[in-house]
């Protein structure tokens, strides 16, 4: 699985024009084959701060996505609403979440050494 995170800063007057376009874009983001999440996160106290954060089944879907006509036509209508350059990052899972609850769970179970 590969998880990315990209953070954009929108100026003042610009934010509510790209909420409205990510309610909008989201579900036929969310469809894409390969995409099993999406979530767009909002500063709690930089609210022209926006974040992105989704989850592929593998690099090679994001991949697809970003050469497709829905990434070009989403892509040109947010780019203009932009103050800052937007910055991306891809992570792969390490440790998930399920694999942290088993060794706690280990970790409190008075029959493990």
């Amino acid at each position: 699985m590969l998880v990315r995170i990209v953070r954009m800063t929108f100026a003042p007057d610009k934010v509510d024009q790209f909420l409205a376009h990510f309610d909008e874009a989201a579900p036929h983001i969310r469809s894409v084959p390969g995409c099993r999440h999406l979530e767009l996160w909002q500063g709690a106290e930089a609210p022209t701060v926006c974040t992105t954060y989704s989850q592929w089944k593998r690099a090679e879907a994001l991949d697809e996505y970003r050469d497709s006509d829905l990434f070009r036509r989403t892509w040109s209508t947010v780019r203009p609403l932009f103050a800052e350059r937007p910055r991306a990052r891809s992570y792969t899972v390490a440790r998930p979440a399920d694999a942290i609850d088993a060794a706690a769970r280990d970790a409190t179970d008075p029959g493990q050494p």
